[in-house]
């Protein structure tokens, strides 16, 4: 049997020369396990062992298989043992009634020794339970004696392409799984690089929504640096209510996109050093509606448009632009209300001094159920107040921002500097220096 692997072969070799044209490196053995097809065509001369310990039967079975197979001849099993442990054979054509071991036995042992090896028995035994218990202990077939000569050369072919078959199967099992783990190494590399690459294009989508943050600062002095600690305030939170990569990435491009709409605000506005009216600040409050409207259709920030517009709710629903209340609120923009109440008290203002982090902590759980989600306020209390100075001096003093190890690019508090265990352990590390 012949299994036509030509077709897929073809495919195959286009599919590996992308490979290789991508990879430098790609090894010849990958190249050959995929371009040549597997060679699956039995071969017509076979290595035979034929055992009988009467000389006239041997010959005879010599003279009618060894001119198209590769034989060899044994008088006794112990003798065909020596052979076995020397070659590997095709086929064993044994009798059973022989001196010493008989071919039942001796069936026993090539098991052992060969186990692919297909066995033939032959005996003047007319008795059905011993052809029975020959199949029944791994015989392929069983021929009486006497025999006629068709009969044997019938079995032998049956058995030999039983086991090319056999062979042939194996063969492609074992072509399979080596293709399946070549296949294996290409996806881990495809995947490597693909990661690198999206780490990168998220390194440069940051960059560019971290530039737009700060030309939209460079407005206003007094909120210099403040996109930046929420977005870390942020994260922070965000890992420990147990956020995960994708929703930390959607909460940190919405706290630092949050005031985008303060683009739509008339500096006249924006800048005015005194109170604002009525009108001013109906003005002011629709930077909501401009930042939503802004982003709005940008795939990849749906979610933090989602926060840009509800940055202004409160919990209890006195907030604005839609008075929304609780849950209804999503869970970004009440991590935000947190960070950014935090970040507020603890920056100096031109009308008063920054308040300390215990103090934050304290108006936040005075606060809480009100202007705040009690469950964010919970998680900004289970960390350390040391951590939150730790975490602000990072986002605001040069020279201390993060560099990645894998890209050799800056970033401060972002999902990549935060993502997997690596920012759990040094943070756990961290607090329990500071609790010591």
């Amino acid at each position: 049997m012949c299994l036509d692997l030509s077709r897929k072969s073809t495919k195959s070799a286009r599919a590996s020369s992308a490979w290789k044209r991508r990879d430098p490196h790609y090894s010849s053995k990958a190249m050959t396990l995929i371009s040549e097809p597997l060679n699956l065509t039995p071969n017509q001369t076979a290595k035979i062992l034929i055992i009988d310990d009467e000389p006239g039967v041997l010959s005879v079975l010599k003279s009618l298989l060894c001119s198209t197979h590769d034989c060899k001849t044994a008088t006794s099993a112990v003798e065909a043992i020596e052979y076995l442990k020397e070659a590997t054979y095709d086929l064993v054509l044994s009798d059973i009634m022989m001196p010493g071991m008989s071919g039942l036995e001796l069936l026993a042992e090539i098991t052992k020794l060969s186990p692919d090896t297909v066995v033939i028995l032959i005996s003047g035994n007319l008795n059905i339970q011993s052809a029975i218990e020959a199949m029944r202990r791994g015989a392929f077939d069983y021929v009486t004696k006497p025999f006629n000569l068709s009969d044997v050369e019938t079995a032998v072919a049956r058995g030999l392409r039983h086991h090319w078959l056999l062979n042939a199967n194996q063969q492609y099992e074992h072509h399979l799984e080596d293709l399946v783990h070549l296949r294996t190494n290409e996806l881990t590399i495809a995947n490597s690089n693909l990661n690198s690459t999206l780490e990168k294009l998220y390194l440069n989508y940051r960059a560019t929504l971290r530039a737009l943050a700060a030309a939209l600062e460079a407005r206003d002095v007094e909120t210099k640096g403040h996109s930046e600690r929420v977005v870390s305030y942020c994260l922070r939170l965000g890992k420990q209510i147990g956020l995960n990569d994708r929703q930390l990435i959607t909460l940190e491009n919405g706290a630092l996109l949050h005031d985008i709409g303060k683009i739509g605000v008339p500096d006249g506005i924006l800048l005015k050093r005194g109170a604002l009216t009525e009108e001013e600040w109906l003005h002011m409050r629709r930077h909501v509606d401009y930042g939503a409207q802004i982003i709005r259709g940008i795939d990849f920030l749906e979610g933090a448009a989602e926060i840009v517009a509800q940055h202004h709710e409160r919990y209890n629903g006195s907030g604005y632009p839609n008075q929304l209340e609780g849950v209804d609120i999503c869970l970004g923009a009440r991590i935000f209300a947190v960070a950014d109440a935090v970040d507020a008290m603890t920056s100096d203002r031109p009308y008063r001094a920054a308040r300390s982090f215990d103090d934050a902590a304290e108006e936040l759980i005075r606060c809480s159920g009100a202007h705040f989600d009690p469950y964010v306020v919970t998680a900004f209390t289970e960390v350390p107040i040391d951590s939150w100075r730790e975490i602000r001096q990072l986002s605001t003093e040069p020279g201390l921002t993060m560099k990645d190890t894998r890209t050799g690019v800056d970033i401060r508090y972002s999902v990549l500097t935060m993502s997997g265990d690596r920012l759990t352990a040094d943070w756990s590390e961290r607090e329990q220096k500071l609790q010591r």
